[in-house]
């Protein structure tokens, strides 16, 4: 017996002997088929010697009708051991869930600041099912194979006992055979689902740290990561297939070779005054019971038996303890995977800048490992430009070839230092105004212009510099606040700087909450307002003459939005904000309205007496007040 076997051994049997009804309803139903499994291979017998072959043809229909309805007898039997199956398969799958609930919930008391254990989603789901599925097969098989080997082997004995010197010592080799490799197989299978665990976990962990993992450019790291745990669990699926060989050989040896010694040996048994009828008889019980059970026995243990034993070990284990590993072992967890408090953002939102670089500094970006980081001297914050000139030129775009245009030959100009606000319904193209702007879309038709040049051209290898686009679901990644507001400044800026930016945009409660620039920060207890004064704060640092707020600022109150869109109206450079109060629109130069296929500009003035849409959005827009 391996260790495993040990240590779950007492618990399946007590498992079993609190189902002791059912036990014995399926064992009553199983004698049913093991009569049936001996009348078909006896009632063949006697209908060839005493029917047939004596001239007796009544005689051998009546015992070919007894076989018929001995297989009827096997299918209520089946029918019966089905009905009884539910009743040991449902209850294990509830106990297994329950387990792994449970495991999960005391690792997360023995350690709260450990990160999830994302591989108990494999567990709960595939694990149990394997678990389930694997148990039911093998009550089937094994209960099978016993009553099948007993009839037949009692049929055997009633036809001739010398029968059994040829049936019973290759049986057995083959048995002897098979469980000898049990043992490497489930070595295998349990290197399979350790794989596959790690490879959930691993993909658990990138998909909740994917805009760390591209902001910080470690793609490639990560993909080949990736690669090489696909790559291993690929190995461990193909070294436990390889074990199949084995099953085969098994199954010859067993269940094949009685075959052919039965047929070699049929001269001799003749001699030995066996009739035809119980040497066709005896093939029967090899071909039509022994060979299938077997083959269907050998099959359920190598796949499933070890499968189930694997399982069951890894879903019953107890809890880890602090700084035991994921079997139990010491050491600290594998760093093969991205630790999901380090690596998880706010919101799975797109990144205000897909293509910018990582915080500098000794700051580690908390979502990938600091030292991959470049380091760089921090320095003054370079002053932004006077701003950028934007243009469009007829500008139309859809979302596909047949879908209708959202913006259509849209003509804008916004020159540079100017502040201008975007109004309009949700849906009408606001947020793919800036889309176009940061150069993150392209036109169907017409020309978007950045200081005289397409976006790609203007902004060249490194946008941030030249332009920041915020949405409304802020990016705030695990590291320091400081590396959080230093995200968007390609050479750094001083300590000073840091700390006015922060005074102009009101980031002074949340620091002193958090403990200054250096506190380190968790995502997941910041509020959305907290990570847009962070992430607006990054933005007005940064010393890009292009600002792009798109609803920005819609989960701060009216009066931390007021302090914020003051800094940013302060601050030298171009500033287009998508506008969701009335306060915002009026702080702005110009207001551009966005109404369907029509676009309009002016002052607040000027659009409360020119724009329907207009007068409706400001009449709909709630008053201002804190919250």
């Amino acid at each position: 017996m391996t260790p495993v076997t040990v240590r779950l051994l007492p618990r399946a049997l007590r498992f079993l002997r609190a189902r002791t009804r059912v036990l014995l309803l399926m064992g009553g139903w199983s004698l049913l088929e093991s009569a049936h499994t001996f009348l078909g291979g006896y009632s063949v017998a006697k209908a060839l010697d005493d029917g047939f072959l004596a001239g007796r043809t009544a005689t051998g229909l009546t015992w070919l009708a007894v076989a018929a309805v001995a297989v009827v007898l096997g299918g209520l039997a089946g029918r019966g051991v089905f009905r009884g199956l539910a009743g040991l398969v449902e209850p294990l799958r509830d106990a297994l869930v329950r387990a792994v609930v449970a495991r999960a919930l005391d690792e997360a008391v023995a350690d709260p600041a450990r990160a999830a254990d994302t591989a108990v989603v494999s567990r709960l789901t595939n694990q149990t099912e394997l678990a389930r599925d694997s148990f039911a097969g093998l009550v089937l098989v094994a209960r099978s194979f016993v009553f099948t080997a007993a009839g037949a082997l009692l049929g055997l004995v009633s036809l001739a006992p010398q029968l059994l010197l040829i049936v019973l010592p290759p049986l057995v080799a083959g048995l002897l055979l098979f469980v000898a490799t049990l043992v490497p197989m489930a070595r295998r299978q349990r290197a399979f689902l350790r794989a596959d665990e790690t490879l959930s976990a691993e993909f658990g962990a990138v998909a909740a740290g994917l805009r760390d993992v591209v902001a910080c450019g470690a793609r490639e790291e990560v993909a080949a990561r990736a690669n090489a745990l696909v790559d291993a669990e690929e190995r461990a699926a193909r070294h436990l297939a390889g074990w199949a060989a084995a099953r085969a050989v098994a199954l010859g040896v067993a269940g094949q070779l009685p075959v052919l010694l039965l047929l070699v040996s049929t001269p001799w048994l003749l001699r030995e005054h066996l009739t035809a009828g119980a040497v066709l008889g005896a093939l029967t019980y090899l071909t039509q019971a022994l060979l299938p059970a077997l083959h269907t026995l050998m099959n359920a243990l190598g796949s499933g038996g070890t499968r189930l034993l694997v399982v069951l070990d890894r879903l019953t284990r107890t809890a880890r303890t602090p700084g035991r590993g994921a079997d139990g072992a010491g050491g600290p967890p594998t760093d093969a995977r991205l630790s999901r408090a380090d690596a998880a953002p706010s919101v799975p939102a797109p990144a205000e800048d897909p293509d910018v670089r990582s915080a500098p500094g000794d700051h580690g970006s908390g979502g990938l490992h600091a030292a991959r980081l470049p380091a760089r001297s921090l320095r003054p914050s370079p002053e932004p430009l006077a701003g950028s000139r934007v243009e469009l030129r007829a500008v139309t775009f859809a979302y596909g070839p047949a879908a209708q245009p959202v913006l259509h030959d849209l003509a804008l100009v916004v020159e540079p230092g100017e502040h201008l606000a975007v109004v309009g319904p949700s849906g009408i193209g606001k947020s793919t105004l800036t889309g176009l702007l940061a150069g993150l879309l392209h036109p169907l038709s017409g020309d978007v212009r950045v200081d005289g040049l397409p976006p790609g051209a203007a902004y060249g290898s490194d946008p941030a510099r030249l332009r920041v686009l915020i949405p409304q679901q802020a990016y705030v990644f695990s590291g320091t606040v400081r590396d959080n507001l230093l995200y968007l400044c390609p050479d750094g800026a001083s300590t000073a700087a840091l700390e006015a930016t922060s005074h102009a945009v009101g980031l002074g409660p949340l620091l002193s909450r958090l403990g200054g620039l250096d506190a380190r920060i968790d995502p997941a207890t910041l509020s959305q307002g907290e990570r847009q004064l962070l992430a607006l704060g990054r933005a007005h640092l940064s010393p890009a003459p292009l600002v792009l707020l798109d609803e920005a600022t819609c989960h701060l109150d009216p009066a931390a939005e007021q302090r914020a869109e003051r800094a940013f109206a302060d601050r030298p450079g171009t500033l287009i904000v998508i506008a969701h109060r009335i306060s915002s629109a009026r702080r702005a130069d110009r207001i551009l309205v966005l109404d369907g296929n029509r676009a309009t500009v002016g002052s607040h003035t000027e659009l409360l007496e020119h724009s329907a849409l207009y007068r409706e959005l400001a009449g709909n827009w709630q008053p201002e007040r804190s919250h």
